[in-house]
């Protein structure tokens, strides 16, 4: 990568191309959402609590589903996300659903200048930070919005997952954030046989790097946790062991595949 906006405009493409697969996915069963389906899961449900009269800002937001289903739940939310597709159709679905949810298009680093409001809720969840080369620079950006006492709620994949090949047989990534990894990929996680090939960079983030870049940046941690399993069946190998949770077969429970971690500023 010859500068940084190279890596923005690689994934922006990238996420542009995968928005419509995922929008017609049955695993983002849209037209369950469209029917007033929820699409939070446990883990952040119990972690955000009653959010009526809220505001929330939500990262990554992709095309909207969670931002929207808060503003279902009561809140006020903004959505924002590097893709221009998926901005546009979430704005779409907001009209559709008469939602007054507001959403924003930019790179996560540059929100300061897209958005000049304070939240009680920082929200973001599955599949966001390893799209980010700077977790201090991100930290910086959930600390600024957030009102004081306002919480920051987060649940992504563990770093222990990606530190596996695809089909979890073999240890093949750094667990630290020692280079940048681009990769040529097929399909998505939603779609494994869509007819889209793209390419991706991405950043493996241990978990000392993701909490101290919170710490640092003048968050308190208020709880952190591990689970032996996934929400999402959007992995190889796995088996759904319980409703609604996944874990990869010959793997058991082995592993930890999601964390989270609730914090305030103080």
């Amino acid at each position: 990568m010859k500068n940084q906006n190279d890596y923005l405009n690689i994934n922006k493409a990238t996420w542009n191309n995968k928005t419509d697969v995922h929008i017609a996915s049955d695993f983002y069963d849209n037209e369950g959402f469209l029917n007033g389906k929820s699409t939070l899961q446990s883990i952040e449900l119990e972690l955000l609590g009653d959010i009526s009269g809220k505001k929330i800002l939500h990262l990554q937001c992709h095309f909207g589903q969670d931002t929207m289903t808060f503003s279902r739940m009561g809140a006020k939310a903004t959505g924002i996300d590097l893709s221009d597709r998926a901005i546009e159709k979430a704005k779409e679905f907001a009209q559709q659903l008469n939602l007054d949810t507001s959403f924003i298009c930019c790179d996560l680093y540059d929100l300061t200048n897209h958005l000049d409001e304070k939240f009680d809720i920082v929200f973001t969840s599955y599949g966001t930070i390893g799209w980010l080369p700077d977790l201090d620079k991100w930290a910086n950006v959930v600390s600024h919005f957030l009102k004081p006492d306002g919480k920051f709620v987060f649940a992504e994949f563990h770093p222990v997952v990606w530190m596996f090949d695809d089909y979890f047989k073999e240890v093949h990534y750094n667990y630290f954030n020692v280079d940048t990894i681009i990769e040529d990929e097929s399909g998505t996680y939603a779609d494994r046989y869509a007819d889209i090939k793209a390419q991706t960079v991405t950043w493996n983030h241990p978990t000392s790097e993701v909490l101290n870049a919170l710490i640092n940046s003048g968050l308190e941690l208020k709880s952190f946790n591990e689970y032996d399993y996934s929400p999402y069946n959007c992995f190889k190998e796995t088996e759904e062991f319980e409703p609604n949770k996944f874990r990869i077969k010959h793997l058991e429970n082995k592993i930890p595949m999601v964390f989270s971690i609730v914090a305030t500023k103080k």
